[in-house]
Formats: C-alpha cells, sequence, structure tokens
C-alpha cells in the first residue's frame, strides 16, 4: 500500500471513529441522564440507591418507587424518544424531505384520531378518580393501537401518493398536505369529543397532552419488540438509504427498488409511530428535530445515523420530561407541550433557511 493510500486509509478509519464515538458518547450521557431522572420526584433518592436497585440491592421503598413509578417513565421516554427520531430519519430519507416526520407529515395526528376512536367509540380507556390522583387507563391497548394504525397508515398512504403521482409540490408542497391531513384529522377528533360523554372526554383531553406515566410494562414490551423488528429492518436496509441518498436514479442504477423500499419503509414508520403514540399521547418534533442534530454529527451515512439518531431521540425525550417533572415540581408539565416548545423553533428553522447538512 502506498503512502498516499495509507493516508486515505487513516483518514477514513478516523472519520469512522468519530462516528462511533459520538454514538457512544450519546448513550453514555443518556444512562447518566436516565439515572439522575428516575431519582428525582417526591421522594428523593440517591443516584448510588437507584444504581443499587437496578442491581437487585435496594431497600423496599426503593424497589417500589424504582419500578412501579419511575423506571416505566424513564423507559418510556427511552423508547418514544427513539422510534420517533428512527421513524423521522427514514421518513426524511425515502420522500426526500428534510421537514418529513410522524408530527410534520400528520400521521401522529391521524393515529391520534385513530386512539381517540378507540377510546370513545370502542370504549379502549376510560379515567379513574381515585383519592390521590386522576389516571387515564388504557383499558383495551390493542383495540387502541389498531386504530391507531389504522388511520396513522391512511395519512401515510395519501403522503406517498403525493409524493408519486405530483412530484411537482416539492418538499414543501408535501408538508403543507401534511398540514392538511392534520387539520383534518384534529377536526374529526374535535367532533368525536363533542358528542361524547364527559368520561371520555377526560381520557381522550389528558391522553392528547401526552403522558410517559402512563405506560405500563407490558405496553413498553409491546412497544419495544415493534421498534428491535422496525430497527432491524432499517439496518438491514441501510445501504439502500444510502444509495436513495443519491438521488432515485443513482439508487436504481445500483440495483435498489426504490418504489419497494420506499413504501415497505413508510408503512413501518407509520406503524412504530402510531403504536407510540397511541401508548402515550401525542408527542411533537422529536422525529424531526433528531435526525437534523445527528446530520450534522456524524453526517448522511445510514450505518451510523439511524443508531445515533435513534439515541439522541431517546435522550431528548427524557430531557424534556425530566425538565417537565422538575420546573415547578410537584406539578408535571405535559411532555407534549415541552417537545412543542423544542420543535417549533428547529422547524421554522428548517422551512425559511433549507437544510444545510446536505451541501
Amino acid at each position: 500500500m502506498s503512502g498516499k493510500q495509507e493516508k486515505l486509509a487513516d483518514t477514513y478509519a478516523s472519520f469512522i471513529n468519530r462516528k462511533r464515538l459520538v454514538l457512544v458518547l450519546t448513550i453514555a450521557v443518556t444512562i447518566v441522564i436516565g439515572i439522575i431522572s428516575a431519582s428525582q420526584g417526591s421522594i428523593k433518592l440517591s443516584v448510588a440507591e437507584v444504581i443499587r436497585t437496578l442491581f437487585g440491592r435496594g431497600e423496599e421503598m426503593s424497589r417500589t418507587v424504582l419500578l412501579g413509578i419511575r423506571l416505566p417513565r424513564v423507559a418510556a421516554a427511552l423508547l418514544v424518544g427513539a422510534t420517533l427520531a428512527v421513524s423521522g430519519t427514514v421518513m426524511q430519507c425515502v420522500l426526500k424531505n428534510p421537514l418529513a416526520s410522524a408530527s410534520t407529515l400528520g400521521v401522529s395526528q391521524g393515529a391520534a384520531f385513530g386512539a381517540a376512536l378507540g377510546i370513545i367509540v370502542f370504549g379502549g380507556g376510560v379515567v379513574n378518580s381515585g383519592s390521590a390522583k386522576v389516571a387515564v387507563e388504557i383499558n383495551n391497548p390493542y383495540i387502541v393501537t389498531l386504530c391507531a394504525f389504522v388511520f396513522g397508515s391512511l395519512c401515510t398512504g395519501v403522503i406517498l401518493a403525493l409524493s408519486q403521482f405530483r412530484k411537482s409540490l416539492g418538499p414543501g408542497g408535501l408538508v403543507l398536505g401534511g398540514v392538511a391531513l392534520s387539520s383534518l384529522f384534529s377536526g374529526g377528533s374535535t367532533l368525536l369529543q363533542y358528542f361524547t360523554d364527559d368520561t371520555k372526554l377526560g381520557a381522550v383531553v389528558f391522553w392528547t397532552f401526552g403522558n410517559l406515566g402512563g405506560a405500563s410494562w407490558r405496553e413498553l414490551l409491546i412497544l419495544l419488540v415493534i421498534f428491535l423488528a422496525a430497527m432491524c429492518y432499517f439496518m438491514l436496509n441501510r445501504w439502500n438509504y444510502n444509495a436513495m441518498n443519491a438521488g432515485a436514479e443513482t439508487a436504481k442504477s445500483l440495483g435498489v427498488n426504490t418504489r419497494a423500499v420506499m413504501l415497505v419503509s413508510m408503512g413501518i414508520c407509520s406503524l412504530i409511530a402510531a403504536v407510540a403514540v397511541s401508548f402515550v399521547g401525542i408527542i411533537s418534533f422529536v422525529g424531526l428535530i433528531a435526525p437534523h442534530i445527528m446530520r450534522r454529527l456524524v453526517g448522511n451515512d445510514y450505518r451510523y445515523l439511524l443508531p445515533c439518531s435513534a439515541a439522541a431521540g431517546a435522550l431528548l425525550l427524557l430531557l424534556a420530561d425530566t425538565f417537565g417533572r422538575l420546573i415547578i415540581a410537584p406539578v408535571i408539565l405535559p411532555i407534549g407541550a415541552i417537545t412543542s416548545f423544542l420543535g417549533a423553533p428547529m422547524f421554522l428553522f428548517l422551512l425559511f433557511r433549507g437544510d444545510k447538512a446536505n451541501d
């Protein structure tokens, strides 16, 4: 190997190592923030006590608080954040649209309408008023999830049709289409709420706020299995996404069936986003913010962009939830409102300045 080739090899190795370092650091920070978040609440626990409890050596009270309340919430933040971030990353690739995500394309709102339909029409959720708190329970998560998936997929189908048959619309046109669909499904949700009784209305309203504390271990297990299966598919197609990122014609010349990859990828994205939304409510803009942050750190190589975006999404939602729990404790701010405040400026920046990551 010549000196020039060795230099190029060293440069490439350094480039790859930097991407790996970003991933490792993001995961490490997420773990640290997760442990700190689990220690905070009305009952203060030390970080050491949290770690001891995780290894089965904590006190009975610590185990009750952590395993029953705080760890499910932390796990929900990690899983939902990673799910929405990966969904947004893939959507942005296959649609060639830097503004694409489950929230900006109306998929979240479509899934929210489906979930509201499941709660109101099929009795999937109720409000239980106890002496300590008012809680929303999903009696039948399968019905709610199925309804959310159907309407989230319907919204995805419309976006796919627009991208295929009206290519002149461009990225901005697709986003406007998503805004129109969001308005349509929001109107449908409003009508459902108008004609329902107070109990079911309360369930829908509390659910819409976004609540990571409402997810049980059973629901998190369902989401984990679906997320891992989707992630496996995305990683198996990482080279296809790299080719598609260079352009449809380039991808076709390399043997990529772009239409099949796009249709299957969007279907999977709608599934995982719909499941996440159905369990915890509307969480906006995580799927938009996380991929763009990581693109500026690791580039558009989907071998690293996919896991890095998942880690960033988990970290962002965990930070947002921790902030919402602690800023005016003991009041817990709705997580959907926190992520909207974070995501709206990023959306406007991308809309008016354009995405510079691909320059």
